[in-house]
């Protein structure tokens, strides 16, 4: 990972961002010598077992009354 002040990164931005996107390696700007924030590359398709990803993990019901009966949901009422 390759650190570069934020002055350099400013004046060099467009060239930068495209060497990113080409090699497909990170950058962190720093700012007074401190992180401050890191460029990654873009990627079209995220893992399905990245975190956060609920969208294989749910089963849509279409019914979701008759599984536990008319008599059930009157009791709550």
């Amino acid at each position: 990972m390759q650190t570069m002040g934020i002055s350099h990164f400013k004046s060099h931005a467009l060239k930068i961002l495209d060497r990113i996107a080409k090699n497909k390696e990170t950058l962190v700007i720093t700012k007074r010598g401190k992180p401050l924030v890191r460029i990654v590359p873009y990627q079209d398709s995220i893992s399905n077992h990245a975190p956060g990803r609920l969208a294989d993990a749910l089963v849509f019901e279409n019914d979701i009354v008759s599984p536990l009966g008319e008599e059930m949901w009157d009791a709550c009422k």
